[in-house]
């Protein structure tokens, strides 16, 4: 598609492919679930991964956070683990993947977030988490001309 291009660098995802590291979460107890939400800054539970998503909504989210500068988050891909997916729609109690976390609480999902980067809360919350958005550096430069 014609945005590819843009979005060629590559994320550091702390799942990159497979669910490696994160072999253990076969067994979902709310326990290594919420060492998993609180393992990064940001951390985003997706169908597939954020190089190749697989649904339209898990893919509106990586590229939210691309929009934003953000690279270094870590990311679950709940294809590869049914008890993860299950799991982790009952430890937020919210029904739909991907979910998005900010420094261990849950955020919500591709709707949220589509709405707190329509409303500049994520570059708000990004800034708590010591993360300057790219769009914040976008908005200096077009100021300053």
């Amino acid at each position: 598609d014609a945005m590819s291009p843009h979005f060629a660098a590559p994320l550091r995802s702390g799942m990159s492919g497979s669910l490696g590291r994160a072999a253990g979460v076969r067994t979902a107890g709310s326990g290594q679930l919420d060492a998993l939400v609180k393992k990064d800054k940001v951390v985003v539970f997706l169908k597939g991964t954020p190089e190749q998503p697989q649904c339209g909504f898990s893919n509106a989210v990586v590229q939210i956070l691309r929009l934003h500068g953000v690279r270094d988050y870590a990311a679950y891909n709940v294809l590869d683990d049914p008890e993860l997916r299950q799991g982790i729609k009952d430890y937020s109690n919210w029904p739909t993947i991907p979910q998005v976390y900010l420094n261990g609480e849950f955020v919500g999902g591709c709707d949220i977030l589509l709405q707190m980067h329509q409303n500049g809360d994520l570059v708000e919350e990004l800034k708590k988490l010591g993360i300057c958005s790219a769009l914040l550096d976008e908005k200096k430069d077009q100021d300053s001309k």
